[in-house]
């Protein structure tokens, strides 16, 4: 069944009206649907809606509410990846597989190494692709809450608010590293945070620095990862592991 993000304020009375032209092309021009068919919906806070399409146009969707159901218990536990930002637009994809996979809250990182130098305009502009991305990603993978997506922050900044997290690891390729599996096993944190490093990893110092701020090196095995697979293996693993 398809299903459709609305923001909270568009539902009114039993009914959800949609007039975002992205999403009434989808469903008018793509999906071709038709009155009475079945859909789901769902809102900023995970309440999911099961709908009827009440009317279809090129400006407007009307669906009629049958039923409400409220959030879910979260039984995974709530990942954020703090991800450094590749060249050209790896990122994109990152952040699209990352939302799939239902991560809960995506960073994007600036470290030492990052080529990628973004000035105030350009993050705002990323920003919006970004979170149209994040949007598409929800509605395809059938999850039923948006990731929550950052401004682009310095390490720095993310390692002052590392308390709020039970467990924090830094895949890094030297040093004393230990065994993502092991720690992930030997753990029950419900808030984790792991923070992944541009080409050529973090240096030395921003490792320490992490240390420092209760963040674990661990190690994702003997081959040299790009951003993009190491930030979507180390999401599989902590979202799709089902020892946990």
């Amino acid at each position: 069944m398809h299903k459709f993000f609305v923001p909270e304020k568009s539902i009114l009375k039993g009914k959800i009206i949609i007039t975002d032209e992205k999403q009434l092309h989808h469903m008018y021009g793509v999906l071709h649907l038709k009155v009475n068919e079945p859909l789901k919906a769902f809102d900023e806070k995970g309440s999911v809606y099961s709908c009827t399409l009440e009317s279809l146009s090129a400006e407007k969707a009307v669906l009629a509410i049958r039923e409400k159901c409220f959030p879910e218990a979260k039984k995974k536990p709530a990942v954020t990846i703090a991800c450094a930002i590749p060249k050209k637009s790896k990122f994109d994809d990152i952040i699209d597989k990352l939302t799939q996979l239902g991560v809960e809250k995506i960073i994007p990182l600036k470290t030492e190494r990052v080529v990628v130098k973004l000035n105030k305009e350009k993050e705002a502009a990323r920003m919006i692709r970004w979170q149209k991305i994040t949007l598409a990603a929800a509605e395809q993978s059938q999850r039923n809450d948006l990731v929550i997506l950052e401004d682009v922050q310095s390490l720095k900044e993310v390692l002052q608010r590392v308390g709020n997290y039970d467990l924090k690891i830094i895949p890094t390729l030297e040093g004393n590293r230990r065994s993502l599996k092991e720690i992930f096993l030997q753990t029950q944190a419900k808030k984790i945070l792991a923070l992944v490093g541009p080409e050529g990893d973090f240096t030395p110092i921003e490792v320490e620095l992490a240390r420092k701020a209760g963040c674990i090196p661990v190690s994702l095995g003997d081959l040299v990862l790009r951003v993009e697979t190491a930030a979507v293996a180390v999401a599989s693993f902590l979202m799709l592991n089902e020892d946990h």
